[in-house]
């Protein structure tokens, strides 16, 4: 028989374990800070939220056996509230544009105590489009040179205030325009009601502007000669801490990206209904040949372009040095590429590009309410195909005659050849151009043939 002694420390012992046990279960928090209306964070960010996929890829054994995972989505218009965020602690991950993410890096680095890592991409264009410059849909201003001495807001801080930099500096215009800060939202609304000369905006909202008709583009991030895209930082020391947690969110981003490659109607329609961009926008950034690419790999390409917008960033507003060597580490990344048994290193040297008249895209779509997406062996033939419809089209796309990146039907300048065919183009320039050097009519959208647009 046990003494009393005995059963008494027996019980001490009991009690210790079991209180041991309850302190030692930690909760992790994984705080995303993202932007649910840029349709190149998506991956990142919504879709991670809205699927769950974050439950699905983080850790649960080994030292994290017993983890309880705090898991924060914030949503925000533009990439610096995240990193002021991300600086204060109260975020570990952020998912924003090249020029934020730029000034993540340098901000971090600046204050000698902490660091960010760049980890990964959530989408990109390899031409810049995504980024764009817009006017109210009636406005007189058909280039860059028409707005000097007048106003253009942009989100400060952006990827498209870098692109807008750059344009206006190119332009020999900085100085000579106005520019004023104003968000997605508040600069779309002054467009559509004619209280602003341009907009400079991320992606999709120069699109949203098209689509909606309160806006014409003068100006597309392709024209800026550097690639634009949207990737993820985290808080450095946390990464050390927690690894496998920072390659969860990375598998869980593969496979929202994956996702979107293979279902972009699907994801075009959800998107729509957790974000409120049109399904119709969405679908022009996820589809085959569509804006954005969604893919994670960081390429040489990408370090190329932001130590490029870093001299642009310290020459224009004094942004502080960034160490590049230190604050890119694929080394997450290249863990859940394993994990997901997919080549890295293949997908590094591969960058997806537009090409005009690409024969392995249909040069024109429909999307119809009823069918869904349906392919045209011609713009020609899309436009016969919409004239004769008897049922609600949603949208038309084909693709530029001369970089091969994909427009709204709507908003692309058509011409007509004498022989019948229609090449669409961009800018309006250029279809002049066109028809300067071979002929043809530019096809306008009169009568039945509105329902394409």
């Amino acid at each position: 028989m046990k003494s009393s002694s005995t059963l008494a420390t027996i019980t001490l012992c009991g009690s210790l374990a079991l209180f041991a046990g309850t302190v030692s279960a930690e909760t992790i928090r994984v705080g995303i800070g993202h932007q649910s209306m840029v349709t190149n964070t998506v991956s990142g960010g919504i879709v991670l939220e809205k699927l769950d996929l974050l439950k699905k890829h983080l850790p649960t054994t080994g030292r994290y056996e017993n983890v309880k995972y705090d898991i924060v989505f914030r949503d925000y218009d533009s990439g610096p509230p995240i990193t002021n965020q991300m600086l204060a602690n109260k975020l570990e991950f952020g998912v924003m544009g090249d020029y934020p993410l730029i000034v993540n890096g340098a901000k971090f680095q600046e204050t000698g105590r902490q660091e960010t890592r760049f980890i990964g991409l959530t989408g990109y264009n390899l031409r810049g489009t995504g980024n764009g410059i817009v006017v109210p849909i009636n406005s007189s201003v058909q280039s860059l040179a028409d707005l000097e001495g007048k106003a253009l807001s942009v989100p400060v801080g952006s990827a498209a205030w870098g692109m807008t930099l750059k344009a206006l500096s190119e332009a020999g215009l900085s100085g000579k325009v106005q520019i004023v800060n104003q968000s997605p939202a508040v600069g779309v609304a002054n467009i559509q009601a004619g209280r602003i000369d341009a907009h400079a905006d991320f992606c999709p909202w120069s699109e949203i502007m098209e689509f909606r008709g309160t806006g014409r583009k003068i100006y597309d991030g392709s024209e800026a000669g550097i690639p634009t895209f949207h990737g993820i930082v985290v808080r450095e020391r946390y990464a050390k801490q927690y690894p496998e947690v920072v390659e969860g969110v990375l598998k869980a981003t593969l496979e929202a990206q994956k996702w979107i490659q293979e279902n972009p109607m699907e994801a075009a329609v959800k998107v729509s209904e957790w974000t409120g961009v049109e399904k119709e926008v969405l679908y022009l950034y996820f589809s085959e040949g569509g804006i954005t690419t969604a893919e994670a790999s960081i390429k040489p390409e990408w370090i190329e372009a932001m130590k490029y917008d870093l001299d642009l960033l310290k020459r224009e507003v004094g942004v502080p040095d960034l160490d590049f060597d230190r604050w890119v580490d694929d080394t997450y990344l290249r863990a859940a590429y394993q994990a997901m048994d997919l080549d890295y290193d293949a997908l590094v040297s591969s960058v997806v590009d537009t090409q005009p008249n690409n024969p392995a895209l249909k040069p024109a779509e429909i999307w119809f309410s009823d069918k869904g997406i349906v392919t045209f062996e011609s713009v020609a033939d899309m436009l016969a195909a919409a004239d004769s419809a008897d049922t609600p089209i949603y949208a038309t796309y084909v693709y530029d005659n001369l970089t091969g990146l994909k427009l709204f039907g709507k908003a692309a300048y058509l011409v007509r050849g004498d022989d019948g065919e229609v090449v669409a183009f961009l800018k309006k320039a250029d279809s002049e151009k066109h028809i300067a050097n071979y002929g043809g009519t530019p096809v306008k959208p009169e009568s039945a043939l509105a329902k394409a647009y």
